[in-house]
């Protein structure tokens, strides 16, 4: 079992081995730095590839670990969020943080995208609401924030600090899908990006942060400080290339216009740089069956290492009640936590991408495939096992030839309710960045595109039929021809 895990994980390093990772956060601005990174350097014959990761706090991990060279952050961020405890207060003090933990920050891009608090404009002017400090008076307003603004050190908490703010209702949410909340009318503020692409489109108002809440948001990247210094020097032209307005143009092609962020980044690059990177998005057809082939890897191993352990395990429990309950009662409190943080408790162990996910999948697993086993095999006949031992069949034949046979349609109905369980859960390794068919769900979110989500959502629900009916065909063909009848 030890080898088996340990192949396959090294298995699916081996596929990344040779690339270099560029990172980029779950929101599309952030997706078209990256790609803009990773065309550059592919213009210069350098493989990379890009990993959408579900946040600040994966991101920055994923770079102190190795398992990503790059991505785009800004200065307020690194300042107040990551390196918070620091109370650094200048780029020079910032710069030398970074070294200290070996990470090298490139020149700023051009422009700044701060958080700000945002209202339709028609309903600010009427309610003469213009700067932050306003809505002091407004305390009916419904405020809708993104989940890690609510929770970031330069987010809600210090803002209502500062602010005194009291809203009667207040709401985390999705950063795009607030967007949506707020033009339909059951938000009245939420927190903006000042570069997002909604802000032009909705004819949003942009509070004036009139008490200096919020830092400086320059943009820029960082790199790991053993990356190729030639690289560097590459990424570095960057440097100055992109001001807010442009920013906000390459924000507007990929959300309004619905252009893949590849596009987008080969339209800027061939524009500032002359380069044809000849990267102008995935074919949909060629996007979903690379997303499903990086699925179908993860149910698979996660399944196969559940299986070997699981029956088992299953088995042992059966056979001795009392340590049995002890193990139940671990594989019940495993099932308890919710997947997406069993994902990112995985991380520090097996770090980003596929390793977490398979981990994870595979402990979520366990548990029907024990209980069904254990329950198969306990829930035969008294009578049937007494005459096996009276005719002498020893323990290892009893199994093999009455146990495992008889308990055989409780032990695939477990491992087809964990492979089914599975395809579903799989779809959040997106967020740490294992791929699969939860990327174009992960993607589509963060750009409110329906038709990308669906892209990811029904192949998934695809293959999930498919898998139930495999199991189906499996049960017949080692289903023994008496327990059919």
């Amino acid at each position: 079992m030890r080898g088996f895990t340990l192949l396959a994980l090294l298995f699916l390093n081996a596929c990344g081995a040779d690339s270099l990772g560029i990172g980029a956060k779950n929101f599309t601005e952030s997706g078209i730095l990256a790609e803009i990174a990773a065309q550059l350097l592919a213009a210069d014959g350098v493989e990379s590839e890009t990993r959408e990761l579900g946040g600040t706090q994966i991101a920055w991990a994923a770079l102190l670990a190795g398992e990503i060279q790059v991505y785009p952050e800004y200065s307020g961020t690194l300042k107040e969020e990551i390196l918070a405890n620091l109370d650094l207060q200048t780029t020079d003090e910032l710069t030398a943080a970074l070294l200290q933990r070996g990470i090298r920050m490139g020149p700023a891009l051009g422009f700044e995208n701060t958080y700000a608090l945002g209202m339709r404009r028609a309903a600010a002017e009427e309610l003469g609401v213009t700067k932050v400090s306003d809505l002091v008076e407004h305390a009916n307003l419904r405020f809708g924030f993104s989940s890690e603004f609510m929770d970031r050190g330069d987010g809600w908490p210090g803002l209502q600090a500062r602010y005194g703010l009291a809203p009667g209702d207040l709401r985390g949410l999705n950063h795009d899908l607030a967007y949506q909340g707020l033009v339909n009318g059951s938000i009245d503020v939420i927190d903006l990006y000042t570069t997002d692409a909604e802000i032009l489109r909705y004819d949003l108002l942009a509070l004036d942060d009139d008490l200096s809440y919020f830092p400086e948001y320059q943009a820029f990247f960082l790199y790991r400080d053993d990356l190729d210094p030639t690289l560097i020097a590459r990424l570095d032209e960057l440097g100055g290339r992109i001001d807010a307005q442009r920013m906000i143009a390459l924000n507007v092609r990929a959300k309004i216009d619905r252009a893949a962020e590849q596009l987008v980044a080969a339209e800027f690059l061939e524009e500032s740089f002359g380069i044809d990177a000849g990267k102008r998005g995935p074919d949909l057809l060629t996007s979903i069956a690379k997303h499903s082939g990086e699925h179908l890897l993860l149910l698979v191993i996660s399944l196969s290492m559940a299986i070997l352990l699981g029956i088992p395990a299953g088995i042992y429990i059966a056979r001795n009640p009392g340590p049995g309950r002890m193990l139940m009662g671990l594989l019940n409190i495993i099932q308890t936590v919710p997947s997406i943080a069993l994902l990112v408790f995985m991380i520090p162990l097996f770090g980003i991408g596929s390793d977490s996910a398979i981990v994870a999948l595979f402990l979520y697993s366990l548990l029907p495939i024990v209980r069904n086993t254990s329950s198969g095999i306990a829930g035969i006949p008294g009578t049937i096992q007494d005459s096996a031992i009276a005719i002498g069949l020893p323990a290892g034949a009893r199994l093999r030839r009455i146990e495992l046979p008889m308990a055989m349609p409780a032990i695939l109905a477990g491992i087809k309710t964990s492979a089914v369980i599975n395809v579903g859960t799989a779809t959040l390794g997106a967020w740490i960045g294992a791929g699969g068919l939860g990327q174009p769900i992960v993607s589509g979110l963060s750009r409110y595109d329906i038709p990308m989500i669906l892209s990811g959502a029904i192949p998934a629900a695809c293959l999930a039929i498919l898998v139930s009916s495999f199991f189906d065909l499996v049960e017949k063909r080692l289903l023994p021809i008496g327990l059919r009848l």
